[in-house]
């Protein structure tokens, strides 16, 4: 008779997957998912991540953004004051001498005023054509030269060259220092060249006459500020600083030999 009676528990056959249980107030295992469920919701996951760092990250961007033209405005506002006071003090100065040479100052800190607000003017620019770059950055700076005496010549050789503004701002830097160097510490002309190099990309090359630079002379090894930003510039750009002499062996000559995406070239 015990054998007849019917158990409340369920017995191991009925446990196994597939088998509906005696008893209707059991109830059937979960569903579980299935391989493609558990990939999508792990994709669902893995994307909503991802937007949500990308959206952090935009802000980011967008604070840094708004900082750096914060600060850009703050300093070409104190650019501006300083050559006000400098201007105005050369009018109030009773010795010429004085006089002139407090207008010259004004006049070195009115041309960095324009260069920064050239190159800012390139800000969300896809290209720059460089050569234009080099003619206006030669033309303010040729009326600087002329206001502290007799100016040298500057010369811009080669064609257009259009440049991605990711190069082109970087090297629009460049240019301006060793422009700026080239008319400190030569003499006689200065001559620039950009154009195509077919095992580098491009190359810039600014060259002076007058009095060569020392032998073994490392730029490395210069302390000089201009020297280091030059430097971090070419960096920044991946090229290549090289020193020599002009082509007549008098004078000194800086090459910078850098690379561009071939997608600029288009």
């Amino acid at each position: 008779m015990a054998a007849d009676i019917m158990s409340d528990e369920p017995s191991s056959e009925c446990l196994r997957r597939g088998v509906i249980f005696r008893n209707p107030d059991q109830c059937l295992p979960a569903a579980e998912p299935t391989n493609d469920g558990l990939v999508e919701i792990q994709l669902k996951k893995a994307l909503a991540k991802c937007e949500a760092l990308l959206l952090e990250k935009d802000e980011l961007i967008h604070r840094q953004e708004l900082l750096k033209d914060e600060s850009d405005h703050r300093w070409l506002n104190d650019l501006q004051m300083t050559i006000s006071l400098l201007s105005m003090q050369s009018r109030n100065s009773a010795n010429p001498e004085v006089a002139e040479q407090l207008a010259a100052a004004a006049n070195r800190v009115s041309m960095i005023a324009r260069i920064h607000r050239r190159l800012n003017s390139y800000k969300g620019a896809g290209t720059i054509e460089f050569r234009k770059f080099l003619e206006d950055f030669c033309r303010d700076f040729s009326t600087l030269l002329s206001s502290d005496g007799p100016c040298c010549k500057i010369s811009i050789e080669g064609g257009e060259v259009i440049l991605p503004a990711s190069i082109g701002i970087p090297l629009g830097f460049i240019a301006s220092e060793l422009i700026t160097n080239a008319a400190k510490y030569g003499a006689g002309r200065i001559a620039i060249r950009l154009e195509a190099a077919p095992k580098h990309g491009y190359v810039l090359s600014v060259a002076n006459d007058g009095p060569a630079l020392p032998e073994g002379f490392d730029p490395a090894a210069s302390n000089g500020l201009g020297m280091k930003i030059i430097q971090s510039f070419v960096r920044q750009i991946n090229g290549e600083l090289r020193i020599g002499r002009a082509e007549d062996g008098s004078g000194a000559r800086f090459t910078v030999l850098f690379p561009v995406p071939s997608a600029a070239d288009d």
